[in-house]
């Protein structure tokens, strides 16, 4: 009988990897397979780049590297921790290699904590044309652009900030949901977060370890509106919940212009099992605004969920072991308390 096609849960990557398809230069970690996706290591060395690139049709990343003029130093994480500065774009081998079969393809999103610190993140792989995405059948390593925005990190080698989800053919879209802003004033909490610039180094292992004071300042709106400004990174929340089944899983368009000039969620997936908590899970939304300042009021449509079929029902549901935002409201990264 034909495999189905879908979203692979976590039973079949770890099939994936049994088989070879995905390589690694360690064991895969405790907790790094997900319900729907596998999360992506750093290796132990990275480049600072002149600028982005894509390595087109022909060539591949290696290759690019070794041209003049592309990467300007090469950086050791070995160390107890290496910053990587803002305004500066970095590329990092991973520690996962694939050798997908045919029918396979794959695409790559930041995760969730890596979203919510402004830390702008793009899967690179050999010949490709497009940012995030795997073509059925690739064979080769992967890289991770990395290119923090409003805080420096601290990184080391096996820290993920990326995750990759598998798909055999072509999923079903089973449906699209909107989302819009929450800006109702509840109690004496802010309606969103807005980041503050030179505050200090986010420890990407530092979990609740920094105060979110240095680091935040609170959103309060005025007639339930709250303006935008161009280039600032904004926390802020969607009004409605979001449920993912078990056998669906869910991807956040970054951005709908037809819904504003601004990019809305950096981290997009959704697990199946999210928001299935009896209280329900809101969807924490990053938002920067383009260009302009930009008036946001409450209740406006800001954003997009795509739900996809999952080729079989996961084993485990997000909201298990190591599920960070289960029940989540207004919510900064893990890292803050």
């Amino acid at each position: 009988m034909a495999e189905d096609s879908g979203v692979l849960p976590d039973h079949e990557i770890i099939a994936l990897a049994e088989a070879g398809a995905i390589r690694t230069d360690l064991p895969l970690d405790d907790g790094q397979v997900q319900p729907a996706s596998l999360d992506l290591r750093l290796a132990e060395d990275a480049y600072r780049l002149r600028a982005s690139f894509l390595p087109g049709k022909d060539r591949t990343v290696a290759e690019m590297l070794q041209e003049p003029g592309i990467h300007m130093h090469r950086i050791d994480l070995t160390k107890e921790g290496t910053v990587l500065e803002t305004g500066c774009v970095y590329l990092v081998p991973l520690q996962e290699h694939l050798r997908l079969p045919p029918g396979i393809a794959a695409r790559a999103n930041p995760k969730s904590s890596t979203g919510r610190i402004d830390v702008f993140t793009r899967l690179v792989t050999n010949r490709s044309r497009a940012f995030d995405e795997v073509p059925m059948g690739y064979s080769g390593p992967l890289y991770l652009e990395v290119s923090p925005r409003t805080f420096p990190i601290m990184v080391r080698p096996g820290d993920r900030l990326a995750q990759i989800r598998f798909k055999r053919k072509r999923p079903e879209t089973l449906k699209e949901k909107v989302v819009s802003i929450d800006l109702e004033v509840k109690g004496d909490q802010p309606v969103g977060w807005r980041a503050k610039h030179h505050s200090g180094i986010v420890d990407l292992r530092g979990i609740g370890a920094h105060e979110a004071g240095q680091f935040w300042e609170p959103v309060w709106p005025r007639d339930g509106r709250i303006v935008l400004n161009p280039e600032e990174f904004y926390i802020l929340v969607s009004r409605e919940t979001v449920k993912v089944a078990p056998n669906e899983a869910a991807e956040m368009a970054p951005i709908a212009p037809e819904l504003g000039e601004f990019r809305a969620h950096y981290a997009g997936f959704f697990d199946p099992g999210f928001g299935t908590n009896s209280s329900g899970s809101r969807a924490v939304l990053e938002v920067r605004s383009r260009d302009v300042p930009f008036i946001l009021e409450h209740g406006q449509p800001v954003a997009k969920l795509i739900y996809e079929s999952m080729a079989s029902k996961p084993q485990g549901l997000y909201g298990g072991k190591g599920s960070n935002y289960q029940g989540q409201g207004l919510k900064l990264s893990k890292h803050f308390v």
